[in-house]
């Protein structure tokens, strides 16, 4: 299913607050959906390649499976959101709050996570290669068997983080 972007944000901003929305399986590619609200909501499979997410909140949200490549989520929410097997490939995610959230086996190829935080996510099975991480915030992050590769991992704090089978940069210590 496709919306436009009128009939988008009248669901967005109709729905009643004690239902979750469910989209799982929309098309929403290049939605205009800066600031949205979308605490709780049901994105699983939804196509939102190139959308505008920037500042929305996506607190809680399951977004397994979905396309989010080359989309803006630049200071967005999404705390203990799901995001399993996720492409997130291209995806503008600086500054954003990404604490607790499930990335297991999601693809962040060339994403830009700078100053992220991180903090207690699942990043197992992940692929970051060429990820910018550059002042992001790892404490306690499961990267087990995560891809880290020709990334930057200038100035992060891994404080605590899981590393167990990560690949991780040429000559970067992990310890």
């Amino acid at each position: 299913m496709q919306f436009t972007s009128n009939e988008l944000y009248h669901l967005i901003n109709t729905h009643p607050s004690d239902r979750h929305l469910w989209l799982s399986g929309a098309d929403l590619t290049g939605a205009p959906l800066s600031r949205a609200e979308l605490r709780r909501a049901n994105l699983s499979k939804a196509d939102l390649s190139g959308a505008n997410l920037s500042g929305a909140d996506l607190s809680a949200a399951c977004l397994n499976g979905a396309n989010l490549s080359g989309a803006d989520m630049r200071g967005a929410c999404l705390a203990e959101a799901t995001l399993r097997g996720t492409n997130l490939e291209g995806a503008n995610l600086h500054e954003a709050n990404l604490r607790q959230v499930d990335l297991h086996d999601a693809n962040l190829r060339d994403a830009d996570l700078s100053g992220a935080d991180l903090s207690g996510a699942d990043l197992s099975g992940a692929d970051l290669t060429d990820t910018i991480l550059h002042q992001a915030t790892l404490t306690l992050a499961n990267l087990r068997g995560a891809d880290l590769r020709h990334t930057d991992l200038s100035q992060i704090d891994l404080s605590m983080a899981m590393l167990d089978g990560a690949l991780l940069p040429e000559g970067f210590p992990r310890e």
